[in-house]
């Protein structure tokens, strides 16, 4: 008889992933809106017909996935969250401590991504976001008491600019990006007066204001660039000073 050598095992699907997948779907579908409480682990087990181990397993994993939070206490439980882009910036966070994402790729990621977010703003500005990109580089311009301040306002007319899209992919892609970029930076607690001096969004912002795609991209384009050499000496830094893995 002829052997077929493409084939692979079929893997049974475990109990818990099917319950997480259910509960899932009634999150998405609406259910369960943001705010609600899931029913005791004793109730879906009965409803659902597994294990109370198999329900806490699902739990967990849509805990892990942003779904839900659990909260202790005679009125705690399992509530669901309002999803948001957080939790895919926390995952890129994860990915790059473990060395698995590099600044020299998150610096070529905002060099393609950041200076055609900023040609579609251009198109798209009305006179309340011109409101907002004057009151965000006029804050950003102001000194800052710390470094967390700092990071605030350098990173407003990045967001207002995701924001004018109109694409909330970009808000989240900019979210994450942006995420990446403050954890190298408070790893290495730098001069944060010389990391980012004020003044690098002003040309951004005046061509974005002027209604000019073009010359609004290629000013992203050189702050990108300025920006990233100064954020690839950081990783440098930050990269020294990482403690060895006890595994290694």
């Amino acid at each position: 008889m002829k052997t077929m050598s493409n084939f692979t095992p079929i893997r049974q699907v475990r109990v818990s992933e099917e319950v997480t997948e259910q509960l899932k779907r009634s999150i998405l579908q609406g259910h369960f809106k943001p705010g609600d409480r899931l029913p005791p682990e004793r109730e879906l087990a009965e409803q659902l017909q597994v294990s109370r181990v198999a329900i806490r397993e699902a739990l967990r994993v849509l805990q892990t996935a942003g779904f839900t939070i659990t909260r202790p206490g005679a009125l705690g439980g399992t509530f669901v969250t309002n999803l948001s882009f957080q939790h895919l910036s926390d995952a890129y966070l994860d990915l790059f401590l473990a060395e698995k994402i590099s600044v020299p790729e998150l610096n070529q990621v905002r060099l393609v991504i950041e200076p055609e977010m900023t040609r579609m703003a251009a198109t798209r500005v009305t006179a309340a976001y011109a409101k907002k990109l004057k009151e965000a580089l006029d804050a950003e311009e102001q000194p800052s008491a710390s470094l967390e301040e700092d990071r605030e306002r350098k990173t407003a007319v990045h967001f207002i600019l995701a924001e004018m899209c109109g694409n909330r992919l970009f808000e989240a892609l900019i979210l994450s990006l942006l995420g990446l970029t403050w954890r190298v930076i408070k790893a290495v607690d730098p001069d944060y007066h010389v990391m980012h001096p004020a003044g690098m969004h002003r040309p951004i912002v005046e061509a974005v204001l002027a209604g000019n795609p073009k010359k609004a991209a290629l000013a992203m384009q050189k702050h990108a660039l300025e920006f990233g050499q100064i954020l690839s000496k950081m990783e440098k830094s930050f990269r020294r000073r990482k403690p060895p893995s006890p595994f290694t």
